[in-house]
């Protein structure tokens, strides 16, 4: 398949990265161009690897649906020389749709997230939402093939599309680059942000926004071993009311609690290894998540992870064994609170049995998750539908 082009199409695409999907674009196009030839079509500013698209002039103040849809313009008009058009997320999903009826090529999807599965994303988008909903389910609908990043979110996909074949969703579990995220003994990034790095920490790293269920864990928080610290790396907030709600929360647990350390950007990779090599515990609250790289992350670098139940976590995190799983209930969330104080608390108070976890999830993380054989898997499904 080493002639065949393939028109690989996101909104994220490396340096301009904040989210999940970015981060796995960013890693699979490398592995994948060792098998096929990759064309890259992003939004943002110009790269050396790939050829960057931005909304319509004239549409600036416009909503910012309407903004990306006409930014998949621009990338349909780009992809007439490929053979397949691969997309990943509602933002580049039209543009995948559109390549494949005008151009007569197949249209492969990555799901990463469902916009039937965010509803909150209405207090973000308004009218916006109800575009992006239909972008999605009209280009899922008419996908030549839907690669589910977990066994959990292919079970979304077809609960959200029942009309969608079944055959036509195939799972290729996200990976990570376990050379890149490792155990590091550096400290300085812990120290220059005043953490020290020896006493017990448990560290959050995330976007502010409903999905991460960042208010859940500063609610917990309350419940934590006061001795230890507690790193919220947390930055990009969803909205202004969102990010007054974290603000007046991690306050009132400031106010609690000493040991609050609230990051509020995203940290270069380097400072994220050092702060998840020294985590005594990693906790990931959300109340939806696909795979959850953020997991593959902390594992990588030998931290035991606490994790809600949802989505694919359960694929990632060996629950008793790289890790703990707590239930989250969505109608009542004292609970899910209660239970991610308690398993925190649990590794905290038996700092060796965090640290088996966090060694049996550095040998799983590269065992089963190389960015390698995700490649070598999405140019199957690639395969499949070409012929």
């Amino acid at each position: 398949m080493g002639t065949v082009r393939i028109g690989l199409l996101t909104r994220e695409y490396p340096p301009e990265v904040y989210g999940g999907a970015g981060v796995h674009v960013g890693y699979l196009v490398p592995r994948l161009r060792e098998l096929v030839d990759v064309d890259v079509h992003c939004f943002g500013g110009p790269r050396e690897d790939a050829t960057a698209h931005n909304s319509a002039p004239g549409l600036e103040h416009a909503n910012a649906a309407l903004r990306t849809l006409s930014a998949d313009l621009s990338i349909t008009a780009a992809t007439g020389d490929v053979d397949l058009a691969h997309s990943h997320t509602w933002y580049a999903n039209h543009a995948g749709h559109l390549s494949g009826l005008l151009h007569g090529i197949p249209h492969v999807i990555t799901a990463h997230s469902l916009e039937p599965r965010r509803p909150w994303k209405a207090e973000q988008l308004g009218g916006g939402y109800r575009l992006s909903s239909w972008v999605e389910r009209t280009a899922y609908l008419a996908a030549d093939a839907v690669i589910a990043v977990s066994d959990g979110m292919r079970a979304d996909v077809l609960d959200c599309y029942p009309d969608l074949d079944p055959a036509r969703v195939h799972v290729v579990r996200n990976g990570i680059d376990s050379t890149a995220y490792r155990p590091v003994a550096e400290v300085d990034a812990l120290r220059a942000h005043g953490i020290d790095p020896d006493r017990p920490t448990v560290v959050f790293v995330g976007r502010i926004t409903r999905q991460k269920g960042v208010g859940h864990l500063v609610a917990a928080a309350h419940r934590i071993d006061p001795g230890a610290q507690v790193v919220l790396c947390a930055g990009a907030p969803d909205t202004p009311e969102i990010a007054e709600e974290t603000r007046a929360a991690v306050a009132e647990l400031s106010a609690a609690r000493e040991g609050v350390f609230w990051i509020q950007r995203m940290l270069p990779q380097h400072e994220v290894r050092q702060l998840l090599s020294h985590a005594t515990v990693f906790v990931c609250p959300s109340v939806y998540e696909p795979l959850g790289i953020v997991n593959l992350e902390a594992m990588a670098c030998g931290t035991a992870v606490v994790a809600s139940d949802v989505g694919g976590i359960p694929e990632v995190v060996a629950d008793g064994e790289t890790g703990l799983l707590v239930h989250y209930d969505e109608s009542d969330a004292e609970p899910f609170r209660a239970g991610l104080a308690d398993a925190v608390n649990a590794l905290l108070a038996d700092p060796a049995r965090a640290a088996a976890m966090g060694a049996a999830g550095r040998a799983r993380a590269e065992r089963e998750f190389s960015w390698s054989s995700v490649a070598e898997r999405t140019v199957e499904v690639y395969r499949s539908v070409l012929g």
